[in-house]
């Protein structure tokens, strides 16, 4: 398996020895006030259980009956502009109760066209699309899958001022590829043409599974997808959730099966970044699932059978990969030492994720681009509030300032 350097890492060095940086480099290094960092190592050793390094004290943690946002690590006021106005998006599966509504049997926006309107109106200029279904009774029908809905969905986008950044779509599940399943995935290329995208992906992880072998077979896969769509034109992207940056078996006894059971300290995700090309293969980053790998993979059993400690940092991962990484869930969260998770979702700049360190962090603010995601915004008794609360975090998200020095 091909190994792709990475520049940024001195030649040889070891995860494992990385892992046991000072806690103060650690601090300094998350952009983390030494208070709070204290604060939250003192709930560590209490509870036994990893508090997240980026978020506030629990007794932070609230529902959904929020305000524009508290202030907390989200750097409003004067100061240079973190997300700029071109680059300001939403995956529309955040609003997925209203492209999905009937527009005969309610008078709020229903349908691609009309949430298009509503999400211009808000400021938006990007989305990323989550399919392509929306309700029957709705201008262009049920399923705009195909070349001639790419061309209205791309009118109505053309019509307000959006542009499409990518599509949480298909991605073939043979390997090698079937003929019917590459033909699949040229046609979700083509609508991406259509539809002006730089950018195609999906929402899941290459793989599901903890061992090398695996993500070397779905490295080869992505690295053949990948190449198919740079000849579209098109950059190809993972999206992750909390599991991918858990730590790969790829050491130490074996199991009855003939697999590794211990780890040399490197995450699912890094190795993948490793042996894929970055020529072919890019990653969208949901910063709020980062942060729960952060809370939940601290730890893990090294070859010699000791127990390292390594907290994961999301913001060191996208300066190492730097370009790698073209898209963001912008999704926020509270902190819940109770879930499971660490973290419960609200509204972006709502909660407790230093939005203004990490975008500060990363930089490149003309070449990322940020959607903003809420899973929980569409709600069953309030068919208002996904459109109301992606107001909320646009707001909040043009409000993001680099905080002066």
């Amino acid at each position: 398996m091909t190994s792709y350097s990475d520049p940024s890492r001195p030649a040889g060095a070891d995860p494992a020895a990385l892992a046991d940086t000072p806690d103060e480099a650690l601090r300094h290094s998350l952009g983390v006030a030494r208070r709070r960092f204290l604060s939250t190592c003192t709930a560590v050793a209490a509870g036994a259980v990893a508090a997240p390094v980026l978020g506030a004290a629990p007794a932070l943690a609230h529902g959904r009956d929020h305000g524009h946002g508290h202030g907390h690590g989200h750097g409003h006021g004067r100061g240079q502009v973190l997300v700029p106005p071109h680059k300001r998006g939403i995956i529309l599966y955040t609003v997925r109760d209203a492209t999905a509504r009937d527009p005969l049997a309610s008078d709020l926006p229903s349908g691609f066209r009309e949430v298009f309107k509503q999400l211009a109106r808000h400021g938006y200029r990007q989305v990323e699309f989550a399919g392509y279904n929306q309700h029957a009774n709705a201008p262009g029908g049920a399923s705009l899958e195909s070349v001639q809905g790419a061309r209205l969905l791309r009118s109505w986008l053309d019509e307000y001022g959006l542009r499409a950044q990518g599509n949480h779509g298909f991605i073939p599940s043979s390997w090698p590829l079937t003929a019917e399943d590459k033909d699949t995935f040229k046609k979700h290329l083509e609508i991406a043409n259509i539809l002006g995208m730089d950018h195609m992906g999906t929402g899941g992880d290459p793989t599901g599974s903890s061992y090398r072998a695996d993500w070397d077979v779905a490295a080869d896969k992505w690295n053949a997808l990948g190449e198919i769509a740079r000849r579209e034109g098109i950059k190809l992207y993972t999206h992750n959730h909390d599991s991918a940056y858990g730590f790969l078996l790829d050491r130490g006894p074996l199991d009855d099966q003939g697999r590794p059971t211990r780890s040399s300290g490197i995450r699912k995700l890094e190795y993948f970044l490793k042996v894929t090309d970055p020529r072919l293969v890019w990653l969208e980053m949901d910063i709020f699932w980062a942060h729960v790998a952060q809370y939940k993979f601290h730890t893990y059993t090294a070859p010699d059978g000791s127990t390292r400690r390594n907290v994961f940092d999301p913001a060191g991962l996208v300066t190492r990969y730097n370009k790698r990484y073209p898209l963001f869930h912008a999704k926020d969260g509270v902190v819940d030492t109770t879930n499971g998770m660490g973290w419960d979702m609200v509204p972006f700049g709502t909660g407790d994720i230093d939005y203004t360190t990490f975008f500060s962090r990363v930089g490149l603010s003309n070449y990322r681009n940020p959607m903003v995601e809420d899973d929980n915004s569409p709600s069953a008794t309030d068919p208002a509030q996904s459109l109301r609360e992606a107001k909320i975090s646009y707001d909040n998200m043009a409000a993001l300032r680099r905080r002066r020095r």
